[in-house]
């Protein structure tokens, strides 16, 4: 098996482990519903902990973008619920900010095998070939549309950005503009849901 088979094996292996987390978190909110409310008593708990649990979570938040253990809706929906509608977004925002910088720029620093083994051969291969078109420039307008639109790897295209021509400053510039706005509406859309799919399993 090559390096890269085995890099992703290996992420394969942890990305089933939170999958196992996950079901294991959902069952938890479940069982304590009334704990987890906005407002409730573990956003009270936290609140208690002072700096330490907003950075904790910001870290925890970057680390995702980078090794994604846990679906990142349901980290954004736990930052929600943390600490909040106004600063669960910064949380968010910040951590995904910082873990999206920092993908693309392992990416730029290790190369290709470094983003090859968080995806299969068949998505690599299709997301790279946009680096090409147009010299570059339809890959930055594409990049902008899978940051403010839901179903794209942004995860992944962080590191592709980091493979291409693309400047660092430019990279900032396109997720600012079209991540935020995004990043809001979907946790707010995935807590309601997520609350209306508890609701239905009481």
């Amino acid at each position: 098996m090559t390096q890269v088979g085995k890099q992703r094996q290996y992420i394969q292996i942890l990305t089933g482990i939170g999958v196992v987390i996950s079901i294991a978190l959902f069952i938890f909110f479940q069982q304590y519903q009334s704990y987890f409310q906005v407002g409730g008593a573990f956003q009270q708990y936290l609140g208690q902990m002072g700096l330490l649990a907003p950075i904790i979570f910001i870290l925890a938040q970057m680390v995702q973008v980078v090794y994604p253990i846990i679906p990142g809706g349901m980290t954004s929906v736990i930052g929600y619920i943390a600490f909040g509608p106004v600063w669960g977004f910064v949380y968010n925002l910040t951590g995904i900010f910082l873990g999206s910088l920092m993908a693309f720029a392992l990416a730029r620093r290790y190369g290709e095998n470094f983003a090859r083994a968080f995806v299969s051969e068949e998505t690599y291969n299709k997301y790279i070939g946009y680096l090409d078109k147009n010299d570059g420039k339809f890959y930055e307008k594409f990049l902008g549309i899978a940051f403010a639109l839901p179903g794209f790897p942004d995860d992944f295209l962080c590191m592709v950005s980091g493979l291409s021509q693309m400047t660092f400053k430019r990279f900032t510039l396109i997720f600012l503009l079209t991540k935020p706005v995004t990043l809001y509406l979907y946790t707010i859309v995935a807590y309601q849901g997520f609350g209306y799919l508890l609701a239905l399993l009481r």
